[in-house]
């Protein structure tokens, strides 16, 4: 039977939270992960062993006094970001995450962005624009400094495999909680001086955000003068992008010069990026990630325990690096991909629009576009994390995922952890939000024109 308590906040509010595990059971589910990390996690070799297991250890004892279901996976977490890797997490149950509040306070909607390192209300309801304007900045929250706070309650919980990308998830939770939860902050505001305000989690009745935000569909065209066509493929993961990309291919063929914006691609399927790509380029070949896995072979890892001399002997260094966790071997030595040469092609000055959010197989499409010479990346580095990763379910509803491939450029260059860079660094200023402004797709323009 599910057992439910109330769990209680600062300001005598309350919110039911399911509390539905014993014990046992969150034993249980920590250790899973551990376990799956343990063996599966490609970047085991990079994370303090000792530091590790010792922290498990720990978790044993701080899960079992979690009082709900929150709290215990909140603990997971925190345990997960300990391998600060953007692909290896832990997500709620769905029953836990439906009640988390993120934007809504009743009264106002505030949806907050890290701009220049601060924390900014991005977006706002119409009805307050004036009270709480766009570009305000949060500088304390519940009578904390916002970075001593983040530093507290925020970045512990979060995984991410690139410090810019944890600095903007922790802006974009920072002011998370369920129902009735009380948040007291001062906000600067963009004309100068400070305002208090007292917001407390509830529904809020108009969900309209200004400025406005567009609905994006899966793959959308524009025109802008000077026929530059603009393409923004939000997704990779669904095979309905290649549909649509192939419909949109007639008007796509009258193009002088091309945006392809990936600023909101999350990834999917490095497939579907290189089957738009291959309209975009010359080449019968393109070459892209190069893959690496780790492998176990539990008779060597036992045989290994005792092996100190692997000089010109391979039986001894695998034995030596199984019984260390340490043995890895190519998956492939860079993903390849054929374009179909009977398509007709758009070889046309071309710049893919990257940011924060670029991610997965996103920046794999990064990778196999890397050698085209018509074609340049504009805007922010990108999320720095792609790979594989191990699905699998925890107790109570939730699940997690552990990263199981390396990817790097097929030369060996490393991405992951430090994201791929643009070729012309354009970044969105307080001044843009609340302008209204996009200076990136404004500088691709320009950029475009003049060629």
């Amino acid at each position: 039977m599910i057992s439910l308590i109330v769990f209680l906040f600062a300001d005598a509010r309350s919110q039911t939270i399911p509390n539905t595990l014993t014990n046992a059971e969150k034993v249980y589910g920590l250790s899973k992960f551990w376990q799956e990390t343990n063996y599966n996690f490609v970047y085991l070799n990079r994370v303090n062993r000792q530091a590790w297991d010792s922290l498990y250890v720990v978790m044993i004892n701080n899960v079992q006094q979690t009082k709900n279901d929150y709290e215990y996976y909140r603990e997971l977490q925190r345990f997960c970001a300990f391998l600060k890797d953007g692909h290896t997490n832990v997500y709620f149950p769905q029953a836990v995450d439906s009640l988390i509040f993120r934007s809504m306070f009743g009264k106002y909607r505030l949806v907050l962005e890290n701009i220049g390192g601060k924390p900014i209300i991005a977006y706002t309801n119409p009805a307050n624009r004036d009270e709480v304007p766009v570009g305000s900045e949060i500088i304390s929250v519940n009578n904390m400094p916002t970075q001593q706070y983040i530093d507290q309650y925020v970045k512990p919980y979060i995984s991410s495999s690139t410090d810019y990308v944890l600095e903007d998830n922790c802006v974009a939770s920072l002011l998370q909680g369920f129902k009735g939860q009380a948040f007291d902050i001062k906000i600067k505001l963009p004309a100068g001086g400070t305002k208090d305000l007292h917001l407390v989690h509830e529904r809020t009745a108009d969900i309209t955000l200004y400025p406005a935000v567009p609905q994006q569909g899966l793959c959308e065209l524009k025109w802008y003068p000077n026929n530059v066509a603009y393409l923004a493929v939000n997704t990779f993961g669904t095979d309905k992008v290649d549909t649509i990309f192939k419909s949109k291919l007639p008007e796509l063929y009258k193009a002088k010069s091309l945006i392809i914006d990936l600023r909101n691609n999350g990834g999917g399927s490095t497939d579907i990026g290189a089957y738009i790509l291959q309209y975009l380029t010359a080449d019968s070949v393109l070459k892209g990630s190069k893959s690496t896995t780790r492998i176990h072979e539990a008779a060597f890892k036992a045989w290994g325990k005792g092996v100190h001399d692997t000089v010109n002997n391979g039986w001894a260094k695998k034995a030596y690096l199984d019984s260390r966790d340490a043995r890895y071997e190519d998956l492939n030595s860079g993903y390849i991909y054929k374009p179909d040469m009977t398509k007709q092609k758009i070889i046309v000055p071309t710049v893919v629009l990257v940011s924060h959010g670029t991610a997965s197989a996103a920046e794999d499409f990064l990778v196999l576009a890397d050698k085209q010479k018509h074609i340049i990346k504009m805007g922010e580095n990108s999320f720095g994390s792609t790979g594989q990763p191990l699905m699998f379910d925890m107790p109570g509803g939730g699940s997690a995922r552990v990263c199981t491939k390396q990817d790097t450029y097929p030369d060996g260059r490393e991405f992951v952890g430090y994201g791929i860079k643009p070729d012309i660094e354009v970044k969105k200023t307080v001044k843009d939000f609340i302008e209204n402004k996009d200076p990136v797709l404004d500088r691709a323009l320009s950029y475009l024109n003049k060629k």
